[in-house]
């Protein structure tokens, strides 16, 4: 497993796709992260090496915190992440600094459309012009022939979707499911900043989700019932921020749902901002599974 630093140790890629021990079907996958990994990304690196070679990015990334969060406290552990890697057959980790990835301030970035506003953009404004220019950057610099990203992240996947729709990006996009703890608890770096207490707190965002989807499954279809259980259940967060119901692709807002639904939550336990949500299927008039982006398996070359 090689570790790169540099837009110039990236060049490697090129030699790499040269070699005759790399098949020409094979694509080359990117699986970028912020480092302090855990099973939801290790999950997506498996799923990314099953396809062929993997490499992943670990960077945070200044520009997608804003004043007052967490970008110093953010947990780095690079020796760490890199052990968790090694025997997942990942074939380089692109590491690089803040200067290698943006040099001098003033540069051009990276605007959000539509699926910008709302939810995430809401509370956070500039997020996710900080998260399409980093993504855009590593694509770039990568160049892959495809990128997996955790579902978690639902509406920074759909962001990402239109950017690259939007700019041509060639690159094959796809989305893994979010690991749970066992009690139900998505994981994420932010559930280092919880105590024994609040981290029970935080289950209350999956119980939120869990009501209103078995209220799907029952055959409720009204938006503002769903976003109702939702918020019944957030009460016990120190914070809530949103509970919404939106529709996959463009978080359109409608009166009754169908299609692809997201439930979307956020709320503030303790130290820590946690997000979660569920991506369903109600197209065949039952509740199963869905996909943001794409389901890795089902890469074929284009």
């Amino acid at each position: 497993m090689e570790i790169l630093r540099t837009a110039t140790d990236l060049r490697q890629l090129d030699k790499w796709r040269s070699e005759d021990n790399w098949r020409s079907e094979q694509p080359l996958v990117l699986v970028p992260t912020m480092g302090a990994l855990h099973p939801g990304h290790l999950s997506l690196v498996e799923a990314g090496a099953a396809l062929g070679p993997v490499v992943v990015s670990i960077f945070v990334n200044p520009t997608q915190f804003g004043p007052g969060e967490d970008l110093d406290a953010y947990p780095r552990d690079l020796e760490s992440d890199l052990a968790m890697l090694e025997p997942l057959g990942v074939k380089a980790v692109f590491a690089p600094s803040v200067t290698e990835m943006y040099g001098q301030p003033g540069e051009v970035t990276v605007q959000p459309g539509n699926r910008g506003q709302g939810l995430c953009g809401g509370d956070r404004p500039g997020h996710f012009s900080g998260v399409l220019t980093v993504v855009a950057k590593l694509l770039g610099l990568v160049r892959p022939d495809v990128a997996i990203f955790g579902r978690k992240d639902a509406q920074q996947c759909l962001v990402i979707r239109q950017m690259v729709e939007d700019l041509k990006i060639p690159v094959w996009l796809a989305d893994g499911p979010t690991v749970r703890e066992a009690d139900g608890l998505a994981m994420s770096s932010r559930n280092r900043y919880l105590s024994e207490e609040q981290r029970l707190q935080a289950l209350c965002l999956s119980r939120a989700l869990h009501s209103a989807r078995e209220m799907l499954v029952a055959g409720e279809r009204n938006r503002e019932k769903l976003q109702a259980a939702l918020l019944a259940e957030l009460s016990d967060a120190d914070k809530m921020e949103y509970a919404e119901v939106r529709l996959v692709p463009d978080l359109e807002e409608p009166v009754a749902v169908s299609g692809t639904v997201l439930l979307a939550v956020a709320a503030r336990v303790g130290p820590a901002r946690l997000i979660d949500n569920l991506v369903l299927d109600l197209s065949s008039g039952g509740v199963k599974d869905g996909f943001l982006l794409g389901d890795p398996q089902r890469w074929s070359g284009k």
